[in-house]
């Protein structure tokens, strides 16, 4: 019994002692300062991890381009022309480090419709932003949305809408733009063979007309032709780009006298034809270019109205033949020569070694007894010398007449 007694008594010792297992549980039980030094161990690892590994970025904000709010668009020739001025800045009002790309989007619609239907407008270009850039016209970006004409055919009367969205990012998309549009036309043929030749007044240009419009069906209405024209730069100016045409005239025939030119300068010339429909006008596309730098080749006229009179010597003033003419009315006119043939003499000789600059000359290199015969001879700019006035025949007196 007694031994019993001992037994249970070591039994319940152990189960008191730290190394030992409670009854239906898998683990020791800790100690309250090991459980402490545990969680301690714990949030120090936690901390080091936390404090270590910085924290996972956030994307930027993309850049969004402010909208495009002046688009318009006309027709011309086989296709749109659409006129806007690019974003400069975002939508927070700070300048743009970079030019954004442009999208084009184009839809047809009803010709009375005001406005695109939903989803009816579709993405036909994107460009980049040095691309958008080669199309810049001064502070505006000039572009022409080529047309197909088969589908000009297929929409003629229909309405043609337009919208652009610039894009700084996949994600930095502007709002779209405001909606442009016009009614779509036939427009005639293109021109094709532009010709020039350069006359006294200018530069002639003379064409064929075209008989039908671009896709094949007769032309029904030809209001007339427009003539543009860009002056190339020199080769030796400095970041000179070519100049965009302008509009140089307007004609009702197929030919043109350009006379607001100036000699040297290289120009080139495209012509439109014009198709009219009631009070609306719709230009062709443009004709082949062709350039022309019209040289000065053209003497002025003779001067008119040379006279000539004898003034004896009067003391120290030696007698001299005084010769007078009229003006020359060209308005490039230099200067003028004076030449004078003595009897028998064929080949008048110049007596003026420069230029007279004003229509009169007084010769004294006479000899008494003598006939001489003047002419005189207009000079332009650029060295064209006119043919001889009329000659004027003067005959020396003797001594003592």
């Amino acid at each position: 019994m007694k031994n019993e007694n001992r037994k249970s008594k070591i039994e319940n010792r152990n189960l008191r002692t730290p190394g030992a297992r409670r009854a239906g549980f898998g683990f020791p039980r800790l100690p309250f300062f090991d459980f402490r030094f545990s969680i301690f161990v714990v949030l120090t690892v936690l901390c080091e991890i936390s404090c270590g590994v910085p924290a996972e970025p956030q994307p930027p904000h993309p850049v969004i381009p402010e909208a495009v709010t002046d688009l318009s668009a006309r027709q011309r020739g086989d296709g749109g022309q659409l006129t806007f001025t690019p974003p400069a800045k975002n939508m927070e009002g700070e300048k743009l480090t970079a030019a954004p790309s442009i999208e084009i989007l184009r839809g047809f619609a009803p010709a009375g419709a005001q406005s695109p239907a939903s989803g009816s407008l579709h993405v036909v270009y994107t460009l980049t932003g040095p691309v958008v850039e080669s199309y810049r016209n001064a502070d505006r970006i000039e572009f022409q949305d080529a047309i197909e004409p088969a589908e000009i055919a297929r929409h003629s009367g229909e309405r043609v809408f337009y919208i652009v969205r610039s894009r700084s990012s996949k994600r930095g998309a502007s709002e779209d733009s405001n909606a442009a549009s016009f009614i779509v036309r036939p427009v005639p043929y293109p021109i094709e063979d532009v010709r020039a030749s350069v006359v006294e007044a200018g530069v002639q240009l003379n064409w064929g007309p075209p008989a039908t419009v671009s896709g094949g069906a007769p032309l029904a209405a030809l209001g007339g032709y427009r003539i543009y024209r860009a002056e190339t730069p020199s080769s030796g100016a400095q970041n000179a780009g070519r100049p965009a045409p302008v509009l140089a005239g307007a004609s009702p025939t197929p030919s043109y006298l350009d006379a607001q030119i100036e000699w040297g300068k290289t120009y080139q010339y495209t012509v439109r034809s014009v198709a009219q429909y009631g009070s609306e006008s719709v230009e062709s596309g443009e004709s082949r270019a062709i350039e022309v730098t019209p040289k000065d080749i053209f003497p002025p006229a003779a001067p008119l109205d040379l006279v000539g009179v004898f003034v004896p010597a009067a003391g120290a003033t030696p007698a001299a033949v005084e010769l007078s003419w009229g003006i020359s009315p060209e308005p490039d006119t230099e200067g003028y020569y004076v030449y004078r043939a003595g009897e028998g003499q064929e080949n008048p000789q110049r007596v003026t070694p420069s230029l007279l600059l004003t229509p009169a000359f007084r010769d004294i290199s006479l000899t008494p007894g003598a006939t001489y015969r003047y002419t005189v001879t207009a000079v332009d700019r650029s060295g064209n010398e006119s043919q001889p006035s009329k000659p004027v025949s003067m005959k020396i007196p003797e001594a003592g007449e």
